[in-house]
């Protein structure tokens, strides 16, 4: 009888042990598979941080690069203006003070004679402003007595700074040898020609 009890005490020990083990074991994996959850879960959560962190700084170098890029278009562009506009102002100060009495007594003259040789237009005017006509008149007058006997005259137009212009009466056709006409022509081909050498600068930096 004693023998029977002391087996069924090691009986139950060995049970309640086993059950025991086989307890903390399960706990242990559950504990274990949780911790793997939490590290993957971190480690996934980090890896996006990461790149969402990795893709604002891409998009800010990205934006930084286009903010440089467009000053610099704009440094450029705002360049090449002030340079056509200082030019151009040049070109047309340089054309002004080309044309001298001397200059102007000589090239109206042959102007006037070319144009008429070659149409029939008749009542051509010559414009001047109002002081180029007072000093060059006379001289003018002379020199194209034929063609002011056939109906040539010559005006004032105050809007002319400097050089003239040669036209019909009505407008409908006539030829601009003002300072500032011919500045526009030398400017039309001079602004191109300061773009391209700006961008070849550029290029060469």
């Amino acid at each position: 009888m004693d023998i029977q009890v002391q087996d069924l005490i090691e009986k139950i020990k060995k049970d309640g042990v086993a059950a025991a083990e086989k307890s903390a074991s399960e706990v242990k994996a559950q504990a274990q598979s949780e911790a793997d959850k939490i590290i993957a879960d971190a480690k996934e959560e980090a890896e996006k941080i990461i790149k969402a962190a990795k893709d604002e700084t891409a998009r800010f170098e990205k934006a930084s690069e286009d903010a440089i890029r467009q000053a610099s278009r704009n440094l450029v562009l705002s360049f090449r203006d002030s340079i056509t506009k200082e030019l151009s102002a040049i070109l047309q100060s340089e054309t002004e003070k080309a044309y001298s009495s001397d200059l102007l007594s000589k090239l109206i003259p042959e102007t006037v004679k070319a144009w008429t040789a070659n149409t029939e237009a008749s009542e051509v005017s010559v414009l001047l402003n109002e002081k180029d006509l007072k000093s060059l008149e006379s001289n003018l007058n002379a020199a194209l007595k034929a063609e002011i006997a056939k109906g040539l005259t010559l005006k004032v137009d105050n809007s002319i700074n400097s050089g003239f212009r040669v036209g019909v009466k009505d407008g409908a056709a006539f030829y601009d040898f003002s300072a500032e006409a011919v500045a526009e022509l030398f400017s039309a081909y001079l602004n191109p020609r300061v773009s391209a050498l700006l961008k070849e600068a550029v290029s060469n930096a």
